[in-house]
């Protein structure tokens, strides 16, 4: 699965309301997947495409 950083609509869904990186068990995602995520979710945040912090 690619996640590309620029894919906020993917991403938000992967994040819960408070800003944190859902986890293998909730997502459903294998490890390589979920390590793509958090790549992904990290960098968007260093670009300012996400928020650091939810509500």
């Amino acid at each position: 699965m690619y996640v590309d950083y620029k894919d906020i609509e993917l991403l938000t869904k992967l994040v819960n309301r408070h800003g944190r990186i859902v986890s293998r068990r909730k997502s459903g995602c294998s490890a390589t997947s979920q390590h793509a995520v958090a790549e992904a979710v990290k960098r968007a945040r260093f670009m300012a495409l996400m928020p650091y912090v939810g509500e």
